[in-house]
């Protein structure tokens, strides 16, 4: 290995980590260069927990879904926003072609934090309607995508399907 040249976190490495750190703590597989981890977070001491899971496959890009409660039913009837996928709901916690998240950065200090940050501009978009938490999004009728303004995107990522999540990392030094 090169001096400066970070190299990617294995499978087994990244479980340690999520094992290790009580902001995560949760159980989970690992298996073959492949784990799934779920834990249990809350935005806020005043919302409700959520069970989250995490999977990630070395070499590939995690994704992370909330299990409980269903966030379609509470969202009543509205389609939900940051999210990859509606059923299972995958959330959208950074811009990969921006490589907000990479291989060598641990999931227990970036995906964790950041699903609690997700689920903080969810519970406001519940309130208002209004997704504050940044990141890109398809324009409503027509082709391109606009960038929202607002929290800077520069601290996220995941993949980009059908929009971003959270512009901003939780503990990136101006917390939430």
């Amino acid at each position: 290995m090169r001096p400066g040249i970070a190299r990617a976190l294995t499978a087994s490495q990244q479980f340690l980590n999520l094992r290790g750190n009580p902001i995560c703590a949760g159980q989970g597989t690992l298996r073959a260069g492949a784990l799934q981890w779920c834990f249990r977070t809350s935005p806020s001491s005043l919302s409700r927990s959520y069970d989250a899971r995490l999977e990630f496959r070395q070499g590939s890009a995690p994704e992370t879904f909330i299990d409980a409660p269903d966030l379609v039913v509470l969202a009543n009837g509205r389609v939900l926003p940051h999210v990859y996928s509606q059923m299972p709901t995958r959330l959208c916690l950074y811009l990969p072609r921006a490589f907000e998240w990479q291989p060598w950065l641990r999931l227990d200090q970036t995906i964790v934090p950041w699903t609690a940050l997700w689920l903080y501009f969810f519970e406001e978009w519940l309130a208002t309607n209004e997704w504050k938490g940044g990141g890109e999004h398809p324009r409503p009728r027509g082709g391109g995508r606009r960038r929202d303004q607002g929290i800077r995107k520069t601290e996220i990522a995941d993949d980009t399907p059908t929009s971003e999540a959270p512009a901003r990392r939780a503990g990136a030094g101006d917390g939430f």
